[in-house]
């Protein structure tokens, strides 16, 4: 991922940044799955990934995007509904290993999707989010993060 403008020298992006790598990875072993035809590794996998996911939005939902809704608020909608796509496309496999044949289509789409919102945060979100907020909308960016905690393995933790 990116480290041109020096984002990640904050804690809380370099946190994000960490989350969008561990999920990265894991699309590359959920393709990796698929090609085996491996459909409960898949789902499992999508389930690591709803796992990283979701503290990893409510950090951006509650703390960095009413941050910068302000300034760009067609931007931050059109992020959420995306979170909102990914995350409907992961759930279909939170208990069970989808039976509808369609759902690894669905899958491979909303991974792409997810792909391409990671670098719309790493390359505009996070690099504006340096430049935009305040030392108090880091702190309630931290605040959150306190409260939802983080599914990656680090110190503290």
């Amino acid at each position: 991922m990116c480290e041109y403008c020096g984002c990640q020298s904050l804690t809380s992006i370099d946190e994000l940044t960490r989350e969008h790598e561990a999920v990265v990875a894991l699309i590359s072993r959920v393709r990796a799955a698929l090609k085996a035809g491996d459909g409960a590794a898949t789902a499992a996998l999508a389930r690591d990934i709803a796992a990283v996911l979701a503290p990893h939005t409510q950090v951006e939902e509650r703390g960095l995007f009413p941050a910068m809704a302000v300034e760009f608020p067609d931007r931050i909608a059109a992020l959420e509904a995306e979170h909102r796509r990914i995350e409907a496309v992961l759930a279909e496999a939170a208990d069970r290993v989808p039976a509808d044949p369609a759902w690894p289509g669905r899958l491979l789409d909303a991974l792409a999707q997810l792909r391409e919102h990671i670098l719309k945060e790493q390359d505009g979100v996070f690099p504006a989010a340096l430049a935009t907020l305040t030392t108090e909308q880091w702190e309630a960016v931290e605040t959150v993060r306190a409260r939802v905690g983080s599914a990656l393995p680090g110190p503290g933790r």
